[in-house]
């Protein structure tokens, strides 16, 4: 949305002489290399924004068979649900010291295939790797020695074997323990380590690559075409999205498919891990990326900013006022020469001409110190400027902060654990049963059921992102914001307390509908506070150089940021919060709690003319 707005300024000036001239010298200037880059400085087709965005219809792809399985598989092998939740909270953890690393090395990459590719393709091998070990990481531990399941001949030795497996099975014990659970025996030490592992890989790298491809889709387009490009990401990431989790909602164990690679989950992995693949290598070969050494060397292959226009514009209008002056005193001498008899014309002229070139030489150091000052403010904070804006935030920054930290709760309570609460509360499944019993099987059902939920979720994110913006010009942002977030505290809230395939259905579209509001309305309100320049810079009092103003990106990657807290915070305290409740509803719980509460703070966000 907010480049959306953004692009709707820059669509104010494509039929400007002055940009049209500046984008056909740099057109120019870009096919004269061996590679031709002029692409960069041409509008894109709908077409090329779609392959731009296939990386991101892969990714998504990968995160919904991510979010449907990882919990099920964990518990699957005997990983608890505190020791689950915490694994939760270690990639989040990563990322947040990570994620800005790397997006200061793409920034500064001079590799030959440019700057935001070999970010993305170093990423998207490791996600390949944890699609490998998250399914597969069993089958590798057996390699290492675990033996799987065992089950005890004699019953007689039952009590025996739960007590020296207790750990295993803590969340379930003092809820629901069956025979068949105590008649056998886990021994995953490997797999659970290769699965853990496969899990920080897969969850890290789906979260960080999006950063990169994002990037690159920018980079590539113009100004101008950067809301139709963010429009089309979207909605590629709506599609493959709502596609994975349907394919995650069915039964592969009787397909080729799945006895060819060994079951159903292993299946799913494979198939997404093949089309995450497929879209990677349509949109790293689309179109080129202008290398940074070549950007360095040549001005003219740098990107066409607003600050590039507004001094071009800036000289022109001071040629023109050249011309206008020197005339004027031009002709003022020559009236004077006529009346009076002074020194000669030639000299007086020349010296009218200097006087004039001086008041022109002396407003342009002006606006030049300006520009400079200017440009020194858009600059990349530093780390210490960027810690210093997260403590020092203005309140409406602060408040909007809050609200999205809330909203990030309360979804990744709803879509991370969403399958297992399907799983045991509506099917009456248990995790840790023999994979050979009827408990097992009727989990896995609810898992393949609640896939579908989800996948409608999806398709209700995508639907709403359509028309929020419609939404907002008929009822005004508030309500929405507000609004949004009250249906689906209420939605959770039904479905926790009834608990069936119906509600399951029906509500699981009320997360499409955060879902949408998570990545339209914090990045809209932000714009709007920066366009209607709500934070500009001022002089120190202690120094005569103007601080630094706050940057939107800065902004947005603070705010933004507020996943990785809300992932840690949820990782941290879920497990806990199941254990002392005895129910998994307890995670539904939570989402509608949270949304409850993000939308009670929703009311004190400052919304602007919204």
């Amino acid at each position: 949305m907010v480049s959306g707005a953004i692009s709707n300024f820059h669509s104010e000036q494509r039929n400007d002489p002055l940009v049209r001239e500046l984008r056909r010298v740099r057109e120019l200037n870009a096919q004269r290399y061996k590679e031709d880059y002029s692409h960069v400085f041409r509008n894109k087709s709908r077409w090329d924004f779609i392959r731009l965005s296939f990386v991101i219809m892969g990714i998504e792809f990968v995160y919904s068979a991510e979010t449907a399985f990882v919990t099920p598989i964990l518990l699957g092998i005997g990983v608890e649900h505190q020791l689950m939740t915490l694994v939760w909270a270690i990639s989040p953890m990563i990322g947040f010291f990570l994620a800005p690393i790397l997006g200061t090395y793409s920034d500064r990459c001079k590799a030959k295939m440019g700057r935001r590719r070999p970010i993305l393709l170093g990423l998207s091998v490791t996600m390949v790797l944890g699609c490998i070990l998250v399914p597969f990481g069993e089958n590798v531990g057996r390699w290492f020695g675990d033996l799987g399941e065992i089950f005890p001949e004699a019953v007689s030795n039952a009590t025996e074997v739960l007590n020296s497996n207790l750990t295993a099975f803590m969340p379930y014990d003092f809820y629901r323990v069956e025979n068949e659970i105590i008649d056998h025996e886990m021994d995953f030490k490997w797999a659970i380590f290769f699965t853990i592992l496969g899990t920080l890989l897969l969850d890290f790298s789906a979260d960080t690559s999006q950063t990169p491809a994002r990037a690159y889709l920018l980079d590539i387009c113009l100004p101008e075409d950067h809301g139709r490009a963010c429009s089309t990401f979207s909605i590629m990431a709506g599609i493959g999205g709502s596609l994975g989790y349907a394919l995650g909602g069915f039964n592969w164990d009787n397909t080729v498919f799945g006895d060819f690679l060994g079951g159903s989950i292993k299946t799913v992995f494979t198939l997404v891990a093949v089309i995450f693949i497929v879209g990677l290598i349509l949109t790293v070969t689309s179109f080129r990326e202008i290398p940074l050494p070549l950007m360095e060397r040549d001005e003219l292959l740098r990107p066409l900013t607003e600050s590039i226009i507004k001094k071009e514009r800036a000289k022109l209008d001071d040629k023109i006022y050249y011309i206008k002056d020197v005339s004027r005193a031009f002709a003022l001498q020559l009236h004077t020469i006529d009346e009076k008899a002074q020194p000669p014309a030639p000299l007086m002229i020349s010296n009218a001409l200097a006087a004039e070139v001086e008041k022109g030489h002396q407003l342009e150091a002006c606006s030049s110190s300006d520009s400079d000052s200017e440009d020194e403010s858009e600059k990349a904070m530093s780390l210490k400027d960027f810690l210093k804006s997260i403590f020092m935030m203005p309140k409406s920054i602060a408040i909007l902060c809050f609200t999205n930290l809330l909203c990030w709760m309360g979804h990744l309570s709803f879509c991370l654990y969403f399958t297992d609460f399907v799983g045991e509360e509506v099917f009456g499944g248990n995790p840790a049963a023999p994979s050979t019993s009827e408990s097992y099987q009727l989990y896995l059902e609810g898992v393949r059921y609640g896939c579908f939920g989800l996948a409608i979720y999806s398709l209700a994110c995508s639907c709403y992102s359509f028309t929020i913006e419609k939404l907002i010009k008929i009822l005004r942002a508030r309500i929405v914001y507000c609004g949004g977030l009250m249906i689906d505290a209420v939605g959770m809230i039904m479905m926790a307390m009834f608990p069936n395939k119906v509600t399951v259905f029906v509500f699981s579209a009320s997360g499409g509908i955060v879902y949408a509001l998570l990545f339209t309305m914090p990045f809209l309100l932000l714009g709007q506070y920066h366009a209607k320049g709500q934070f500009k810079a001022h002089k120190s009092l202690v120094s005569d150089k103007p601080e630094k103003k706050r940057g939107l990106a800065t902004d947005i990657a603070v705010v933004g940021g507020m996943i990785f807290v809300a992932q840690i915070i949820v990782s941290l305290g879920i497990g806990s919060l199941i254990e002392a409740l005895g129910t998994t509803s307890a995670v539904i719980y939570t989402a509608g709690v949270c949304s409850f509460l993000a939308a009670l703070a929703s009311t004190q966000v400052v919304y602007m003319d919204l």
